[in-house]
């Protein structure tokens, strides 16, 4: 499968790119680089210096420079070169390293891989429970040794839960939930309802329920594309009433590295209000959810990958039951959207272009 490149996706939380340090991370089967300038910005360019392709990630940050460790050129926040140590110092103008426009949000630094001139017009997906201001926040990071869409059909369906997470996250009473799923144009919705249940001591204490209550359980799950997703549990002990409900909301943004590995970042709030509660829980909802997320649905996810290889996923004929209608929604419009771009050219700019821009340069004496 191709990816969709005109897109806002996730680079990296925004504390990874530090002041001074350069950070290299594969983004879409794309080596980027990414550093601060002088002002504090983030600023991603390919991670490939146009001279003899040395990975300017290993270089240094010098005055709001991207500086090459093999040759000593520096790289401005535009992807011109900005410093030629060499001879009379003139800058080449063919010494370009292609920039892509990035935002800053939400505890995280976003990339857009396609079009320059499109992204401006494309606003971020909205994830207000992450508002710093407002909101105590806290993330982690896995990577995936599968292809993204695997992870979304993952998070989009939670019934796995009673048999992948049987002691962590689940019960017996997620295969007989009230299961309802939408759509709104490109977003995906998937409601699950318990009744009755039994939580496991994680899930319980996290929503204030008392040792031995049986409790009701909504998981509402939103997806967008290309791999942005809100999950938002509430829990009350049953029969009792509904201001009683205790909610908790996580992003999920699903960042391919690779067609066969994936970045997965997940993000918590909860509201300040909550004092020093809150602090400590929405710390506490990362470090319990890693456990299972690393030890369980990792392994999961990488073992279905292997036994997919390198073969298209519908071509493996998979057998749909009704716990599917929400993940083949999103898969049936990621596919849309993608062949949407391609029919209307190649949204990034090719290797075999930039090549030609400038070969063309250097025969006109640039």
């Amino acid at each position: 499968m191709a990816f969709l490149h005109d897109a806002w996706y996730v680079a990296a939380f925004s504390k990874e790119v530090r002041a001074g340090v350069p950070f290299s991370r594969t983004l879409l089967d794309r080596p980027v680089v990414l550093y601060r300038d002088e002002h504090g910005a983030a600023v991603a360019l390919d991670d490939r210096c146009p001279h003899r392709f040395a990975p300017l990630s290993r270089g240094r940050v010098v005055d709001g420079a991207l500086e090459c460790p093999y040759h000593g050129l520096r790289f401005g926040a535009t992807g011109n070169c900005v410093f030629n140590p060499h001879g009379d110092g003139k800058l080449p103008s063919a010494a370009t390293v292609r920039r892509y426009p990035t935002r800053e949000r939400y505890g995280a630094v976003w990339i857009w891989p396609g079009k320059p001139e499109l992204a401006d017009s494309v606003p971020l997906r909205d994830f207000p429970f992450l508002d710093p201001d407002h909101y105590f926040t806290s993330e982690g990071y896995l990577l995936t040794r599968a292809n993204y869409q695997l992870s979304a059909d993952n998070l989009l369906d939670l019934s796995h839960f009673q048999y992948l997470h049987p002691d962590t996250l689940g019960s017996d009473a997620m295969a007989r939930a009230t299961l309802r799923h939408a759509d709104d144009g490109d977003k995906v919705w998937v409601c699950r309802e318990t009744s009755a249940e039994m939580l496991q001591p994680f899930v319980a204490q996290a929503f204030s329920v008392a040792p031995g209550k049986r409790a009701d359980r909504g998981l509402d799950v939103r997806w967008e594309p290309p791999g942005l997703l809100t999950i938002v549990v509430r829990v009350r002990e049953t029969d009792a009433p509904l201001e009683a409900t205790r909610v908790g909301i996580s992003a999920h943004w699903l960042t391919p590295e690779t067609e066969v590995s994936t970045h997965y970042f997940f993000a918590f709030g909860l509201p300040r209000e909550m004092g020093e509660a809150g602090a400590a829980l929405v710390q506490t909802s990362v470090e319990g959810l890693m456990t299972p997320f690393r030890d369980e649905d990792l392994p999961m996810l990488e073992a279905q990958q292997r036994a997919i290889g390198t073969r298209e996923f519908w071509a493996m004929r998979p057998v749909m039951l009704s716990i599917d209608a929400g993940a083949i929604r999103a898969r049936r419009i990621m596919e849309r959207l993608i062949a949407n771009e391609s029919a209307a050219g190649d949204a990034g700019v090719s290797d075999a272009a930039q090549r030609v821009v400038v070969r063309a340069e250097m025969e006109a004496g640039r």
